[in-house]
């Protein structure tokens, strides 16, 4: 699978739009970015994050709610201390998944101008 820098750009955007207290999966993550079975693309691009990022990776769990990330016990404290309820490395999918626009840099689509006739 040949993925664009563009790709994960827009992984990273819709990424950074996952709002506090909410989560997304690996999936929608993937699917956001335009590869819609590329759930451990989404996994191996987090997987390469720098150690003092910005992005929050904690916010990202699999299919079935699971903290599956290696640093597992922070991003369960990180989710905790944003409210949401962790059991075990379990989330609510239904309570706390949050899907962000399609377009996470929330830029209006063009619009074709009308032409009047008077």
């Amino acid at each position: 699978m040949v993925i664009s820098e563009e790709s994960v750009q827009m992984l990273y955007l819709s990424l950074a739009n996952v709002p506090a207290g909410k989560a997304i999966t690996y999936g929608d993550l993937s699917r956001l970015a335009g590869h819609p079975n590329g759930a451990r693309w989404a996994g191996r691009v987090l997987s390469q994050l720098p150690a003092d990022t910005n992005l929050p990776w904690h916010r990202v769990v699999n299919s079935k709610g699971e903290i599956t990330c290696p640093n597992r016990n922070q991003a369960r404290e990180r989710l905790r201390n944003e409210g949401v309820i962790v059991n075990g490395f379990r989330i609510a999918l239904k309570a706390y998944r949050s899907i962000p626009s399609a377009n996470p840099l929330n830029q209006k689509e063009p619009q074709q101008e009308s032409s009047h006739c008077d």
